[in-house]
């Protein structure tokens, strides 16, 4: 008994990061839907009120837990404060370049963002850590960039969306990678030190006669109100899942996000997916294959 019972604990801990992971990634996945909900607003006041927002839910949650004092340590460290400061940078751009292309019909290039994001990541990895790079990393990369410059080539242009979203998110992850602070506290001071200028906005905006706390729009305001929650209730599903599962697992399900992008794109919202873009999509998923079979192969070595 002695010997089961650790096993059947770690099998509890388990599924139950699994159903973590999967809610945190489903909610991801379905965020281009909520955003729908929203698209009559510019998205600089969607990103404006989604600031607000986070900040009264993400610190009401972190209230109700009795975990203000990790917020307050936070705060008598400016190591962390200026890290924290770099990834709300880069969040910002994220969530703008985001919310953006949901309200003008371009979300198959939101779903190749985030499917190119973990080979991006890879490149930060090579460039900031002078990491080294195995052959199937390399492979993967290489393919990537090839896909990026023929639709650059065919299409005409380079399909900016998709790059600055799977940039902003690369450079969000390293810099929270490297900065020593829970996920959870780590998006509220994020958030805190976005909200002088989310207040100023929605001032200014106000200011010009824009309906900029859209109160002639009940619906509308409720789903910029939950902007908060949904912020804030997928990250702390990853925290849990983050926990409980093996990174390499993790790193699979992070392609649940983009595929439901995608299936949505083409089959809800009718998004015309012509010869070039699908082309980049399968170069891209080829990488990924790659990927992570090589990620699989590690994994396996090393356990």
């Amino acid at each position: 008994m002695s010997q089961t019972l650790p096993q059947a604990e770690a099998n509890a801990e388990f599924r139950q990061g699994l159903m973590f992971g999967l809610a945190a990634y489903g909610m991801w996945g379905f965020f281009p839907a909520y955003y729908k909900l929203t698209d009559t607003v510019s998205a600089d006041i969607v990103v404006s009120h989604r600031v607000l927002w986070s900040v009264l839910f993400v610190g009401l949650f972190l209230y109700l837990r009795g975990r203000w004092p990790e917020v307050r340590e936070v705060f008598r460290q400016p190591k962390v404060l200026m890290g924290l400061s770099a990834s709300a940078s880069f969040i910002a751009v994220n969530w703008l370049v985001f919310v953006w292309a949901i309200a003008n019909n371009q979300v198959l290039d939101v779903s190749l963002g985030y499917f190119i994001n973990p080979l991006v990541s890879i490149v930060v990895g090579l460039v900031v850590l002078h990491e080294r790079l195995t052959i199937g990393q390399a492979s993967a990369v290489v393919i990537a960039a090839l896909a990026v410059v023929l639709q650059a080539v065919l299409a005409g242009g380079l399909p900016w969306v998709s790059l600055v979203l799977a940039v902003s998110f690369a450079g969000y992850g390293y810099v929270r990678k490297v900065t020593p602070v829970k996920a959870t506290p780590g998006l509220f001071v994020e958030t805190l030190l976005l909200f002088p200028l989310a207040v100023v906005y929605v001032l200014y905006s106000l200011s010009l006669g824009d309906d900029a706390l859209v109160l002639n729009d009940p619906p509308v305001l409720l789903a910029l109100a939950g902007t908060g929650i949904v912020t804030a209730l997928p990250l702390i599903c990853f925290s849990s899942a983050a926990r409980r599962l093996p990174l390499f697992m993790i790193g699979l399900m992070q392609y649940i996000a983009p595929s439901l992008h995608f299936l949505m794109a083409v089959y809800v919202w009718g998004e015309p997916l012509d010869q070039t873009k699908l082309m980049t999509f399968l170069m891209i998923w080829g990488a990924l294959v790659i990927f992570t079979y090589d990620s699989w192969r590690r994994y396996r070595r090393q356990a």
